[in-house]
């Protein structure tokens, strides 16, 4: 009897944990690795210079398609690239 109900604890412990997970984000966080992440997931390479300005939005240099460009990403992960 005790075997079932600790199976059941365990098991209603991990039903709940399991539903706060939550989803993963585009949005970069604070660290410049994550917008490097970002970038690169983006098909960018050769990510250089990445600088956080006062407005939280980052901007760097990266290669697309073998072109290099300058790359700005906004606060909310939206990425504009000249």
């Amino acid at each position: 009897m005790r075997g079932f109900l600790l199976a059941g604890v365990l098991a209603s412990v991990a039903c709940a944990a399991s539903a706060q997970t939550r989803p993963a984000t585009t949005t970069p966080s604070p660290g410049s690795a994550s917008v490097k992440t970002q970038l690169q997931s983006l098909h960018y390479g050769n990510v250089q210079d990445l600088r956080r300005g006062p407005d939280g939005q980052w901007t760097g240099r990266a290669t697309q398609n073998g072109v290099e460009k300058q790359v700005t990403i906004s606060r909310d992960g939206t990425v504009i690239a000249r």
